[in-house]
């Protein structure tokens, strides 16, 4: 098996001085060398598991010497293995950077300037490598941020020049990483419409593989901004080696795998150059998205709660906070409601237990009424004849009724048939001298205008002042670019997919600078915009339009392995014919709420949704702030299972979906994990239906973690999209 070689950026390490050739990053974990070589150029030497001796990574740089370029006898760095590799001189393979400069050159080479460490605290840190042109005033500073405990590195570039006249660039990488294995093995998430992030496993091949988005709003509606790369063999959840990848950014992503003739694997990562030639200012500074990624030696299952542990302290909004279940009114009522209606439903949440009623589509516009998707959006005042007291009125209905009131919302977005397109159809993206191009009923605000980001910043404002304001928003955008010109950039088309990002940044920037504890559920025609360049701003996301609960179960399964549950809203919706309690269960996997008519539930419904809210309220900390073991794979068997695992390992609560087995099926035990092996743990069947008998047989029993962990208990129903539910307790 080869030793494989990839960047995995910094990680707490020493000041090193700028004559010290090798530069040491390590984690709790996992380590990376960065080497400089004789040449003054950088490269990449070394990363995986962490050595117990680090003098050890000086004889890790100096193996395999007759691959190295050899001058006067002196042995150099690999050259293959540039630490991020440039365009135009001897690099045979993607560049990370591309660039002209003013005298037409369209080369670059980057030497090594010197280096610094910025520790935060305990835990991060950050290192700046600085790289410069030898002919020309350029310069590129790589900088990685690592999370010591989480195993978790940030790693992004900023590219500036003092060159007289602007400079092209035409790549701009956030990240480049490099490995060798016999093997690479590539876990992608595609998506559509109502099945976003199914998982497809395939082995890399000598050449180019690419996962982009070209879509500006909406990226990843077709494909997920993140993956595992899985190095020698297939990952398993609990055995291999894997890196787990994502990018904080919400516009226009792009992965690149290169296999080349060493069958050595580079993967750059950033934003998607296609279309985005970016004139430099002189002076001026381009920074590029931060890459996220997480190494480790113990499968899938460890990258994944790497990422969660660090999400919820450093990459969700309020990642530590707890989250609102609510009962929204759109499956209900859809466009057809007024306040009565609403107030109504206000008590169907008190009934219900929840937190907060989110009063969904259809609540705006006058001169066009939004009595269905052609009319009203943009226009941001409540219809009259719907609201004539306004939302402020549901405010003080929601207040008197003890819960919490949320509003939906769809800022970027606008229709022809509004007072707003009416005064400002410059504000539109439209190309000229074309038809316009509509989608879904709507055109895309351009957010590259400041005028149009001071209107956005305002609907969010204009409510917050209604009142006390709203507890919550749920901001929507149901649609891509397509025709995609800006009139505000004028000759400057190839910036449009990066300001329009950068803009929409400006806004929620602003947003949660005036409201820091608001808290926003972030929706793109279901999850076709999911990333944590969003959820910086966002506390929470609506994972999909798709809310039958046997497809829900993939979908969840997918985004678990990069997102934690809090972020993850699941509805009770009246979507799938399958049981209350089996749609409750698969919606308990995430954040919980309902999408129903509370008055048409039965009795004995109504008494289970009841319990299932009050269960989920004294479970949500282990599910919001636990370590995921995902135990079953529904990719695997009929039938999915998994648990959370307080950090105290003095609580767990285990989810076991069985799906539609063909034949009646004869299920193993199933083996827990997380558990102390020397504690002692009750377990209890919850989430039962009123007058229904226990599922799992053991019900009340007291068993140890180690007998859970070795041996396993039976947990899965045999019925057909049926659902078992345990709260593990730790006992004296």
């Amino acid at each position: 098996m080869k030793r494989f070689l990839l960047l995995l950026t910094i990680i707490y390490l020493p000041v090193q001085a700028q004559e010290s050739s090798i530069i040491k990053i390590e984690t709790e974990a996992s380590a990376l060398v960065l080497k400089v070589g004789k040449n003054k150029k950088l490269y990449q030497t070394y990363l995986g598991t962490k050595l117990n001796n680090s003098a050890e990574y000086e004889a890790v740089s100096k193996e395999n010497t007759e691959n190295f370029v050899v001058n006067d006898g002196n042995p150099l760095i690999d050259l293959r293995h540039a630490a991020y590799p440039t365009f135009g001189t001897d690099n045979l393979f993607e560049p990370a950077i591309r660039i002209t400069h003013n005298d037409g050159n369209p080369s670059l080479e980057l030497e090594y300037q010197s280096h610094t460490v910025q520790k935060t605290d305990d835990n991060t840190a950050e290192i700046i490598i600085k790289l410069k042109d030898p002919e020309y005033p350029v310069f590129v500073n790589l900088h990685y941020k690592t999370f010591y405990k989480e195993n978790v590195i940030e790693s992004w570039t900023e590219i500036l020049h003092n060159e007289k006249k602007p400079v092209m660039l035409y790549n701009y990488a956030s990240s480049a990483l490099h490995l060798d294995a016999d093997q690479y093995w590539l876990t992608q998430f595609y998506s559509d419409v109502v099945e976003e992030v199914r998982m497809e496993e395939s082995q890399l091949t000598r050449g180019i593989k690419v996962i982009d988005s070209k879509l500006g709003v909406r990226t990843n509606m077709f494909a997920s901004p993140s993956f595992f790369l899985s190095l020698n063999s297939k990952s398993g959840e609990n055995t291999g080696e894997v890196i787990a990848g994502t990018i904080a950014w919400s516009g226009n992503f792009k992965y690149t795998f290169d296999i080349d003739n060493n069958n050595e694997l580079r993967i750059i990562s950033g934003i998607n150059e296609f279309a985005s030639e970016y004139n430099l200012e002189p002076g001026k500074t381009f920074k590029t998205p931060v890459f996220i990624y997480t190494f480790s030696n113990h499968g899938k299952g460890q990258a994944s709660r790497n990422l969660h542990a660090w999400a919820r302290k450093y990459g969700l909004k309020d990642g530590e906070k707890p989250r609102l279940t609510l009962l929204n009114n759109w499956e209900t009522t859809f466009f057809d409601f007024d306040e009565n209606k609403l107030a109504n439903m206000f008590t169907d949440a008190k009934t219900l237990g929840v937190d907060m009623f989110l009063l969904d589509d259809g609540w705006f516009g006058n001169k066009y009424p939004r009595s269905g998707s052609t009319s009203g959006l943009g226009d941001w005042q409540a219809t009259k004849s719907k609201l004539p007291n306004g939302i402020g009125f549901l405010m003080e209905q929601a207040q008197k009724t003890n819960v919490k009131f949320g509003i939906w919302i769809e800022p970027e977005m606008i229709n022809e048939k509004t007072e707003l397109y009416e005064k400002h159809p410059d504000w539109v993206l439209s190309l000229p001298n074309r038809e316009k191009s509509i989608y879904r009923t709507q055109l895309v605000l351009d957010l590259c205008n400041p005028q149009v980001q001071d209107f956005v910043f305002k609907v969010v404002d204009d409510i917050m002042q209604t009142k006390s304001g709203v507890a919550f928003f749920k901001w929507d955008c149901n649609r891509m670019m397509t025709s995609a010109y800006s009139t505000y950039l004028k000759n400057q088309q190839s910036h449009l997919f990066i300001e329009y990002t950068k803009g929409l940044y400006k806004v929620l920037d602003r947003i949660k600078t005036k409201y820091p504890n608001l808290p926003m559920m972030l929706c793109a025609g279901g999850g076709g915009r999911v990333d944590y360049g969003m959820l910086n701003y966002f506390t929470e996301f609506w994972a999909s339009d798709n809310t039958d609960p046997f497809d829900r179960v993939f979908i969840q399964w997918g985004y678990s392995n990069f997102y934690p549950a809090l972020a993850t809203c699941n509805h009770v919706t009246s979507m799938g014919n399958q049981s209350i309690k089996f749609k409750t269960d698969v919606a308990m996997m995430g954040k919980l709420g309902f999408d129903i008519h509370v008055g048409g539930l039965k009795p004995n419904e109504l008494q289970f949704c009841q319990q299932a809210v009050s269960n989920y309220k004294s479970l949500s900390p282990v599910i919001w702030q636990g370590d995921l073991y995902r135990l079953i794979s529904p990719y695997e068997e009929s039938r999915a299972v998994l648990m959370y695992v307080s950090q105290d390992k003095s609580k767990s609560v285990v989810f076991s979906y069985t799906l539609h087995p063909l034949t009646d099926p004869n299920y193993s035990l199933v083996r827990l994990e997380g558990l102390d092996p020397l504690k002692k743990y009750k377990v209890e069947e919850i989430n039962i239906m009123p007058e229904a008998k226990n599922t799992f047989e053991a019900s009340g029993n007291v068993f140890s973690g180690d007998f859970l962990m070795k041996v396993g208990v039976k947990v899965s129903s045999v019925k057909q999209e049926s659902s078992v539910v345990l709260e593990i307790t730790a006992v004296d």
